[in-house]
């Protein structure tokens, strides 16, 4: 259900705004993106697993605050990460 040490740092890599970020908004939201689309795939054999849902709407959570801070500090940043993403808002 988590994610692999290499395909984190792939997603750091993609969405770092400079050499070195670990920590922006960008990188966070890919992350927990990462992380959704995984447990998501797993509730699809899992549907009675209720304790991992719980999980799932706390990332989901977080994800969205992220969203409203880059939206609330840059507008057209928040626009091209969404649709870099692919997640529909």
């Amino acid at each position: 259900m988590s994610i692999t040490a290499e395909r984190k740092q792939a997603l750091v890599k993609e969405y770092a705004t400079k050499q070195g970020d670990t920590g922006s908004p960008e990188v966070q939201v890919a992350i927990l993106t990462e992380r959704i689309a995984n447990l998501t795939e797993h509730f699809k054999t899992h549907n009675k697993d209720n304790h991992s849902r719980r999980g799932l709407l706390k990332l989901v959570s977080q994800r969205r605050q992220l969203l409203d801070y880059v939206k609330k500090r840059d507008e057209p940043r928040y626009r091209a990460l969404i649709e870099r993403l692919g997640i529909r808002r």
